[in-house]
């Protein structure tokens, strides 16, 4: 799978490349945006990593024209996090926007989950199963033992993303960016009660538990047969 990193701090680029690398990535790396925009519009890369702050046209320029030629999932970095700079970002067509310093792990995490969407967007997929639940992504129906679930519109949002993600573990910002759209770094309460409240309606009155807390990382959706969460 195949990477291209647009970005101008050469030691930030090095660490990058290397973490990717071991994670089965192959790399290519340059440090201007006019190069980036050339190498984004000439080869077929999985995913971008597009720093804002580059020589020569910044990220949301190199953005704003591989937009006119290409859908390549494109990761944003940018030292500006407020709020008014990852909408811009995504506005302009970015997929997704992580402000530094940033968790190595949690931009792994990201990517990864970008080529997996991308993937995922070319099949047709009309439902979700794991163990008994079902969920049916046209009607947007749910079934946990053939017993039908209601769920809120943002209950059914948080199921459905953390089903597409079976078995990842998902952290509770990544969580407030996918179902709210937003930055809930001060609000981290918001996931957590939106959690108990579909744990209570998925988990609760079942014996095989499904909705899982990692201690100090997120939740994750999978089958483990009775384990507590």
């Amino acid at each position: 799978m195949k990477i291209l990193i647009v970005e101008d701090e050469q030691k930030t680029l090095r660490y990058l490349t290397k973490a990717l690398e071991e994670n089965g990535f192959v790399i290519d790396g340059v440090d201007d945006g006019i190069d980036g925009l050339h190498m984004a519009l000439e080869q077929d890369y999985e995913a971008i990593i597009l720093d804002v702050m580059l020589p020569g046209i910044d990220g949301y320029q190199v953005l704003e024209r591989l937009r006119k030629k290409k859908q390549t999932p494109v990761l944003m970095l940018s030292a500006r996090g407020n709020v008014e700079e990852r909408v811009k970002g995504l506005q302009k067509g970015a997929d997704d926007y992580l402000p530094k310093p940033f968790s190595l792990v949690e931009l792994i995490a990201r990517i990864q989950a970008l080529v997996r969407r991308r993937h995922n967007d070319t099949r047709d997929i009309s439902e979700l199963n794991i163990d008994d639940l079902n969920i049916n992504l046209l009607s947007r129906k749910v079934f946990r033992s053939h017993h039908r679930i209601e769920l809120t519109a943002k209950e059914y949002s948080l199921l459905s993303l953390l089903a597409r993600h079976e078995g990842e573990i998902l952290s509770k910002l990544m969580i407030a960016e996918q179902v709210w759209d937003m930055n809930f770094d001060s609000d981290a309460n918001v996931v957590e009660v939106a959690v108990k409240r579909l744990r209570a309606k998925i988990d609760t009155p079942f014996a095989t538990k499904l909705l899982h807390t990692v201690r100090g990382m997120g939740y994750v959706l999978e089958e483990r047969g009775n384990q507590n969460v």
